[in-house]
């Protein structure tokens, strides 16, 4: 019953279109159409059917769809059948990201055109562009403020400038990923423009409140993201004599999705920038996108519904577009962003894996691989046309996201261990040489984050300023052991900028007063490109991470068992210092690689009687494939030297 009705809307939807819409080659357009309708509509009525004007959105929402189908360019279209008929081209081991400011590493999009070689000559083919929507200057939260959804910032450059570097990628067959602020806006952005001078259709498009009552409510529920610079979730603004939900900042005006008019907007910006030849869109603050009163406004079911809405449209209009879901939460929530269908990812085909970070990061600071390996485990398995980005640093904070029961099943307890590894990576532990901030410190909790450059936090800065070789051999080793796991743990590494060369903590930010108070910018530098050029010269520094990077990336690329196939298995070994698991290739006979990672300063051995029993080592030499180099088998343990990883094939 409820598929003809389906049925019976979509074809009075399409008898209505408009003529303009309707003179169009839209063939694959109604394919689609018709393939996703029911989906559509299902999800459309879940949270729009009992509004009284449903039907007059619904049709807009068909036409929206249908505009940007007509607009998008003819070489995407293509690219779109292409990816159509082979939908797992994303799990490939050929996939190797970085993520970059655009002005931090070469001023603005041109000069990251210019700077394309600095990334091929790594082996990176997968560009994440953070924000660079029109903000404001002073309040942008790091371009995440948006002011204009439709216009590049002027500090960056222009459309015909991202069209162009998108046309240079695809020659290079590079990818781009885009972001789109999904969750909020700039208090400046036209809509709360017209919000505050009384409109309220406009004011519809947030969630707003004439008294504290309803604030008060919601408050008693909602955790703070910012505690320190933006305490609470809610503003008051003196022009409309409303308060409005800000969750991050008191200029980032939270966007109400009960208001369908509101999905339509920020769908027809998602489906903008795949036009302008984003193959991946990273959605921000998905897990905010729904608004419930008694709970913690976060994980909510509509949330996931919108996504997938989002996804369904997409699937009509450029198939090709990936999305990420950014979704900093726990393990148990994470995974759901993917969709809950048995294979397909039916929201996000790509999700942040920020509980394996923060575990790399606390195996760092305890030499141990205990939480590790548990946290690991209780992550549950993913789809399998849907994959992982892995990534040591980004531009945020790290968080201690790994649940309480797992600190407490290694025998630690959960609030003493946050509290050493905040000690630890701010240097206020004995016997550490990390040089992070504190970032987001609740002083109601106790808790903080972290903020600061892989190379600062690992020991590099310090290493350097007491000039100790040894010290600086180990933090090297450190920087390319974590960059070894991200690289063959299952998914699409994400490296960030700077990392490959060593870059250290910029205090820079402090001279700026919009970026002062946020101590994240210390790790949103300005790329050095003197000390990048040093990559190319043997015995120094930059030299030997940046080539030894580059080594794993041209390996990793070689190696089917390195696709995401859901094809590794973590091993139980009788180290708690070693990271083990093996990654396997089902369409070859006997394809395997065993990864052993040690995360002790000190050498450590890997027996390997009960490592034959599961299969490996069978034979008289094992071969590292990033070195090249074999090992005769002629004891029973193999020793792993300090801070130092194999890839073995066996």
């Amino acid at each position: 019953m409820y598929e003809q009705v389906s049925h019976s809307l979509l074809n009075d939807i399409l008898i209505a279109l408009k003529p303009e819409i309707k003179n169009q080659k839209l063939q694959h357009f109604y394919t689609r159409l018709g393939a996703n309708f029911y989906a559509i509509h299902s999800l459309f009525t879940s949270l729009y059917g009992d509004r009284p004007d449903f039907k007059k959105q619904m049709q807009h929402l068909v036409e929206t769809m249908a505009r940007q189908f007509i607009k998008r360019p003819a070489h995407l279209k293509k690219t779109d059948l292409a990816r159509e008929k082979d939908h797992d081209w994303f799990l490939s081991q050929k996939w190797v990201g970085m993520a970059l400011y655009c002005d931090g590493f070469a001023d603005n999009l041109q000069g990251v055109k210019s700077r394309l070689h600095y990334l091929q000559n790594l082996g990176v083919n997968l560009v994440h562009i953070m924000p660079i929507c029109d903000c404001p200057e002073d309040q942008s939260d790091g371009g995440y403020a948006v002011r204009d959804f439709r216009n590049i910032d002027s500090r960056f450059g222009t459309l015909k400038d991202l069209d162009d570097l998108a046309a240079n990628l695809r020659k290079r067959e590079m990818l781009l990923t885009l972001d789109v602020v999904v969750n909020h806006t700039s208090d400046e952005h036209e809509w709360a423009q017209k919000a505050r001078q009384g409109d309220k259709a406009y004011q519809n498009y947030y969630l707003t409140f004439d008294d504290r009552q309803t604030p008060d409510m919601f408050e008693e529920s909602m955790p703070e993201v910012f505690p320190e610079n933006s305490p609470g979730n809610f503003t008051w603004n003196e022009d409309m004599g409303k308060w409005v939900m800000t969750v991050f900042n008191s200029y980032q005006w939270d966007l109400n999705y009960r208001n369908p008019a509101v999905f339509i907007e920020m769908l027809d910006i998602i489906l903008f920038w795949a036009n302008h030849g984003a193959d991946i869109l990273r959605l921000d603050a998905v897990a905010f996108l729904w608004k419930k009163m008694g709970s913690s406004c976060q994980n909510e079911r509509e949330a996931h519904q919108i996504l997938q809405l989002m996804k369904d449209c997409c699937q009509v209009t450029s198939p090709g577009v990936l999305f990420i879901a950014e979704a900093i939460v726990a393990p148990t929530e994470i995974i759901k962003y993917f969709g809950e269908d048995a294979i397909n990812a039916k929201e996000c085909e790509i999700a942040y894996n920020a509980t394996l970070m923060a575990l790399l990061w606390e195996a760092t600071a305890t030499k141990s691989t205990g939480l590790l390996n548990k946290g690991i485990r209780s992550i549950p398995e993913k789809l399998e046309r849907a994959t992982w980005l892995n990534y040591v640093r980004c531009h945020d904070d790290i968080g201690w996201g790994f649940s309480d029961a797992d600190i407490i099943a290694v025998g630690n307890d959960p609030q003493l261990h946050r509290r050493f590894l905040v000690d630890y990576f701010t240097g206020n532990f004995e016997g550490s040489s990390a040089r992070g901030l504190a970032f987001g410190k609740n002083e109601k909790t106790g808790d903080a984050r972290i903020s600061g450059s892989l190379a600062s936090l690992i020991g590099l800065e310090y290493a350097l300023e007491k000039n100790d070789s040894e010290a600086i051999d180990t933090a090297i080793k450190a920087i390319l052991l974590l960059h070894s796991i991200i690289l063959s743990f299952g998914g699409i590494p994400l490296i960030y900028y700077g990392d490959a060369i060593g870059t250290l903590n910029d205090d820079a930010y402090l001279n700026d007063t919009s970026k002062s108070k946020d101590n994240r910018w210390v790790h949103r530098p300005k790329m050095n490109w003197d000390k990048a050029a040093k990559r190319t010269q043997p015995g120094t520094l930059e030299y030997r991470m940046f080539s030894e990077i580059k080594k794993m990336i041209a390996v990793r690329k070689e190696i089917p068992a390195f696709a995401d196939r859901n094809n590794r298995e973590l091993l139980n070994v009788d180290n708690t210092h070693l990271f083990v698991f093996s990654r396997f290739d089902h369409s070859i006979t006997h394809s395997r690689v065993l990864v052993i990672g040690n995360f002790d300063t000190n050498p450590q051995s890997l027996d390997l009687v009960p490592m034959r029993r599961m299969g490996f080592f069978q034979y008289d030499l094992v071969k590292d494939l990033c070195t090249g180099e074999t090992f005769p088998l002629i004891n029973e343990e193999i020793v792993i030297p300090a801070l130092s990883f194999y890839w073995f094939q066996t």
